[in-house]
Parts: structure tokens; C-alpha cells; sequence
């Protein structure tokens, strides 16, 4: 199993639309609005890597209202 962070930001207004559709996605653990400089903060999970990335680029960065993503892959998740 890989797993990754996703800090997201989105279109001015649309952190809540979007955190709601990517909670839908499979292999999206957890999603959530936050403050600072991303405007959401999402844990995923995928069976290779080559999985994670297709979640990634089509599923999450594909989601209306998305503009940008910073993915940090988790190296040791003990």
C-alpha cells in the first residue's frame, strides 16, 4: 500500500464543495478544510504507485474547483 498527503487549494469560495466531492473518491481516507496556506488537507491510499498517481492527476486534480496540489508520499508510516 502507498500512501500520500495532498495539500490542496482550490477556487476562491469552493474549499467546501470540494472537500465534499473528494470524499467520495476511492482511496481518499480522509479530506479537510483547514486554514493556512493549503485549503485542504487530504490523506489517500492506493495499492502501487502507479495507482496513486492516477488517483492523484485525474481523480483529485481532475475535481472541479481544484487549482493546485502539493503531494507529500509517505516513506515510513510506522
Amino acid at each position: 500500500m502507498v500512501a500520500a498527503y495532498e495539500f490542496i487549494n482550490c477556487e476562491a469560495g469552493k474549499a467546501e464543495l470540494v472537500v465534499k466531492a473528494l470524499r467520495k473518491i476511492k482511496g481518499m481516507k480522509q479530506a479537510h478544510v483547514v486554514t493556512g496556506l493549503h485549503d485542504i488537507v487530504a490523506y489517500v491510499e492506493a495499492p502501487t504507485m502507479k495507482d496513486l498517481t492516477k488517483l492523484i492527476i485525474s481523480k483529485i486534480q481532475g475535481t472541479k474547483g481544484v487549482s493546485r496540489t502539493l503531494t507529500c508520499i509517505v516513506v515510513n508510516g510506522n
